[in-house]
């Protein structure tokens, strides 16, 4: 079918676009050589996700490069313009916890994502932890045994924390700066790897109130010292130089590709993290490109150990550290180990993958069977939430093939004044498809609204008015508030056998839907609460509350803000009356 075309294309590096009937993109990849590398997906025999995806291209488009490093830096941004259906990167924005020692003004401890540590010049960062309940816990340990700073913001007076000698009185008082040296010299050797300071420093305090009678608090910190060696122990390594390095090997087999990450922080293996997924392009280049958004997110590491096989001097070139392939000593040993935890990863998960996308697709084909739909790839369902004509908002989820598609999910806020169901869904149902329209984004191939014949009418209206052909259907519910039918657009009831796999996808749509609904209403409400309140001090007009609102979400962050951190945004006398009012608020 493209024949023609296909003998056009250059031998040259360079990225290119798969297109579907509609002129969307569903996915970009990149080549050394354009023309081999698109004339495969259609002169060789392709399988699993990719021969599904080569199904529905109907046209391709290409863009010529200079070397394979642009042709890669263009891809990565192609993808995140378009967000392609078949382009798997990371799945979910998931992202490790970190502890960080606060440096100034006052020393702090507390448990940080990596992408929200503000200045790194100031803090230690030790992570990521696999185990946040394990971080948490070494933090509320720390704290409790070093009197390092536990409020928020600057006080008047000396807080409870000061009282019990958990804390030095920083807002207050003038601290000897060799005392907070020390302090944090001790915890950041800790935090390196010496367990032995926090023992003999658990063992003081246990000695402590053992001589002055208080056997309580002597065993529960002993309860906590068997806790922290639970906690933290680590397999160690042989490795002596104490760098913070990344092992990075994968496992690839029938089209599932097996990626393990080992975190080495000195010397010792904190975490680790894994994923499975299916192959489109080719493993070693979904490989490459899996690496590449894992470090927009993440921590880079002084080094990173990857296979041979892996392009080395690409990834040096777009990743700012070194990077190579060990081949023999105990560098080789370790990549070895995270080869073999790759493989256990794959041969532990893919048969309830595989089992999964199974139930999937038998519960999509039967969807398709009742709706008399021959692609149903793509599912939107909507659901809308209001209390009494106040926060009115509306959520979207996305399911592709069956499984929760998190970066497709969408929130809306609509009109504040009291607008029926039938107007509230035409509203939102308008945006979504509109701006569809206008982005060339791909369309959904089915609309599920979580209500009667009042939504669906309501939906179909806006989508005759945008020339859109897509089939919509409600979730009814039984007098349990459970899914229990499909309702078709003509007001027919479809009825669904309640053991089937399709009666549990849709009752797992249904709730996904709801949930992530009432979630942002929540926090519709909560933005509500702080506005009134920020109406009651001097020096916040309508502007500077936006800012307030739109920074810290809810109230509870604003109050644990730091005064400095409020400051950005209003004027630091007005900051301080600000706090004052929301510690004196009941």
């Amino acid at each position: 079918m493209f024949k023609e075309k296909l003998s056009l294309i250059p031998h040259l590096p360079g990225s290119y676009q798969m297109k579907n009937k509609d002129g969307i993109i569903i996915y970009v990849g990149k080549a050394k050589d354009l023309h081999n590398r698109v004339k495969s997906y259609f002169n060789n025999k392709v399988t699993g996700k990719t021969a599904v995806m080569v199904s529905e291209i109907a046209d391709f488009d290409y863009i010529i490069t200079k070397s394979e490093l642009e042709a890669f830096i263009l891809e990565i941004n192609l993808i995140k313009k378009y967000d392609p259906k078949y382009n798997i990167l990371l799945r979910d924005d998931k992202t490790y916890p970190y502890i960080e020692l606060i440096k100034k003004p006052y020393p702090k401890l507390k448990i940080s994502r990596y992408k929200k540590i503000k200045n790194k010049k100031d803090s230690y960062i030790f992570g990521p932890y696999q185990n946040a309940y394990a971080a948490r816990r070494v933090v509320k340990l720390i704290n409790r045994l070093y009197p390092l700073k536990k409020c928020n913001g600057k006080k008047d007076n000396l807080c409870l924390y000061y009282h019990i000698n958990e804390c030095l009185g920083y807002c207050i008082k003038k601290i000897d700066p060799e005392v907070i040296s020390k302090m944090i010299e001790e915890i950041v050797s800790f935090l390196k790897g010496n367990e032995t300071i926090l023992e003999e420093k658990i063992m003081q305090k246990i000695n402590y109130f053992s001589e002055n009678l208080n056997y309580e608090k002597a065993s529960e910190l002993y309860e906590e010292l068997k806790s922290m060696k639970i906690i933290l122990e680590n397999q160690k390594c042989e490795i002596r130089d104490l760098k913070n390095r990344d092992i990075i090997n994968y496992y690839f087999k029938n089209g599932y590709l097996s990626l393990q990450i080992f975190f080495l922080r000195n010397g010792k293996i904190v975490g680790s993290h894994n994923d499975l997924f299916p192959v489109i392009n080719t493993s070693l280049e979904d490989m490459e490109n899996y690496i590449f958004t894992f470090y927009e997110k993440h921590e880079i590491p002084s080094e990173i150990l990857i296979p041979d096989k892996l392009n080395i001097n690409l990834l040096s070139k777009v990743i700012d550290t070194k990077i190579y392939c060990p081949l023999k000593g105990i560098k080789k040993d370790l990549l070895n180990m995270v080869f073999d935890n790759a493989k256990m990863n794959y041969e532990n998960k893919i048969k309830l993958i595989l089992a999964k996308d199974k139930k999937n697709s038998e519960a999509i084909n039967e969807l398709k069977e009742l709706l008399n739909l021959k692609i149903i790839d793509t599912i939107e369902i909507f659901d809308n939430s209001t209390i009494f004509g106040n926060f009115n908002v509306s959520g979207m989820v996305m399911f592709k093939n069956g499984v929760p598609y998190k970066n497709g999910y969408r929130k809306f806020k609509l009109m504040e004044e009291f607008k029926s169901d039938y107007d509230m869904m035409k509203e939102v149902i308008y945006r979504r498809y509109y701006r569809l329209l206008v982005e060339r984004k791909t369309l959904p191939d089915l609309i599920i609204v979580d209500g009667g014949l009042i939504q669906i009418n309501a939906a179909i209206e806006v989508l005759n008015s945008l020339n859109l052909p897509i089939k919509v259907v409600g979730l009814k519910k039984n007098e349990k508030h459970k899914t229990n039918e499909l309702l078709d657009s003509d007001g027919s009831i479809i009825k669904i056998n309640p053991q089937s796999n399709l009666f549990h996808l849709l009752s797992f749509m249904q709730e996904e839907v709801h949930n992530f609904t009432i979630s942002y209403h929540r926090q519709i409400r909560s933005k509500g609460s702080i506005a009134s309140i920020l109406d009651d001090i001097p020096g916040i007009g309508n502007i500077r509350k936006k800012e307030l609102i739109k920074k810290f979400k809810n109230l509870n962050n604003l109050k644990n803000a730091e005064i400095s951190e409020i400051a950005k945004i209003i004027p630091e006398n007005v900051a301080i009356n600000l706090k004052k009012y929301l510690e004196n608020r009941k």
